[in-house]
């Protein structure tokens, strides 16, 4: 309507005076209902003309849309395995810390198996008390089997003198008897010698890895007694967390709640724009917008990112072919903008719907040395013609509220 009324200042209204005071036609008779299209066609198919065009022009290089909205990434509240609620620590809306507790599962098997653990970490040490003590048997034996070597080796070297200096002394089965005493007893030793070998190699290595063995099982018996220890990932929000005692969560179908992170939704407005507008959508570009949660406020905006892709055109793969005649609606350019300055955003509640305007800026090919006086000019209307754009979302804005409250019927 304001481009028209525009136009219409240029075109019907100049035809209108010019034939009523410089041909003295008065409406109602010489111009009357029926033969208004005849005297002022020129003015009205110019108005037309001039009214498409300019509202071509400031729509595609000022792009506006009403598809803008704060998005914020919300955290699922989810135990690493199934479980049923044995304590709940936070009520069903409230400010939470990095680590802090949220719920717990019930424990009762994880404990057990904690304390099996602990219980076997002590069987090891007990082992290594009676490990320590079956080497000092072990020491004495061993000690016993060298002294009756000893005893045996000394007895049959005198029997063997006493044959050397008189044959008739000693008799031979004597010392046949001697000698496999001797050897009896070297066996003797030899074995109290394994038997201390034994265990200390169950002392050094068989008793530190069964300790270690029980000890990586009472780790992983706290690890997943700690799973059942529910804590916020993130410092945040919950909201809506109606968890109660003797509920039971599946991390795949049953969620315990939703933890909003601190400051989500608080610095970048997301913004979708007709596909016709890509190629003029650039990063750094000035805009503004106005939201329904903050009302008579403009804030103004950068561009600081332009999604490549648009989302109408993905797929995921499978058996099927994919048809193209399914996308009925065409899709947008997904457009990013922050805040000029640091509070920009202040009192916008996250999630809030808003009106944006992007703003086109040709002053650099303005005032560069090899563009034509021309395509200057041409510039220059293209900028210009933004302020209509940049009117119209103030009156938007001002209007949004009665148009909310009064207008919308609820």
């Amino acid at each position: 309507m304001f481009e028209l009324m525009f136009c219409a200042t240029l075109t019907i209204l100049p035809d209108y005076l010019y034939r009523r005071y410089g041909q003295g036609k008065r409406f109602g008779r010489e111009i009357t209902f029926f033969s208004v299209w005849f005297e002022l066609r020129w003015g009205i198919v110019s108005c037309v003309l001039l009214t498409v065009s300019l509202i071509t022009m400031i729509f595609y290089f000022h792009p506006s849309t009403s598809s803008v909205t704060v998005f914020f990434r919300t955290v699922p509240i989810l135990p690493e395995g199934n479980g049923r609620v044995a304590e709940v620590n936070v009520g069903i809306t409230a400010r939470v810390e990095k680590g802090q507790q949220l719920f717990r599962l019930d424990s009762s098997r994880q404990d057990a198996a904690v304390e099996t653990a602990r219980r076997k970490i002590a069987q090891v040490d007990s082992d290594f008390v009676a490990a320590q003590a079956e080497l000092q048997k072990v020491d004495g034996q061993l000690q016993e089997a060298r002294s009756n070597l000893q005893q045996a080796v000394d007895e049959l070297e005198t029997k063997r003198e006493l044959v050397r200096r008189n044959a008739n002394v000693v008799a031979q089965r004597e010392i046949d008897r001697l000698v496999v005493l001797v050897t009896g007893r070297e066996g003797a030793l030899q074995a109290a010698t394994a038997s201390k070998r034994s265990v200390e190699i169950k002392l050094s290595t068989v008793l530190p890895a069964d300790k270690a063995s029980a000890e990586a099982s009472l780790a992983e018996a706290q690890v997943e007694l700690g799973k059942t220890f529910v804590r916020a990932g993130v410092a945040g929000r919950v909201e809506q967390f109606a968890l109660r005692v003797g509920d039971v969560v599946n991390p795949l179908m049953r969620p315990a709640g939703v933890l909003i992170p601190e400051g989500a939704g608080r610095g970048v407005l997301q913004a979708s724009f007709n596909q016709i507008e890509a190629q003029v959508m650039k990063i750094g570009m000035v805009a503004e917008a106005t939201c329904i949660s903050k009302p008579w406020k403009i804030i103004p905006m950068v561009v600081t990112n332009v999604q490549d892709f648009i989302a109408a055109g993905q797929f995921r793969g499978g058996e099927l072919l994919v048809e193209g005649a399914n996308v009925v609606r065409p899709g947008t350019i997904m457009v990013f903008m922050e805040p000029l300055y640091a509070d920009g955003l202040d009192g916008v509640t996250p999630g809030s719907s808003c009106v944006a305007n992007a703003y086109t800026s040709n002053h650099d090919i303005i005032v560069a040395k090899d563009t034509s006086a021309l395509k200057g000019f041409a510039l220059h209307v293209v900028d210009a013609v933004g302020l209509i754009h940049a009117l119209l979302l103030r009156i938007q804005a001002f209007v949004l509220p009665v148009t909310t409250l009064v207008l919308s019927g609820h």
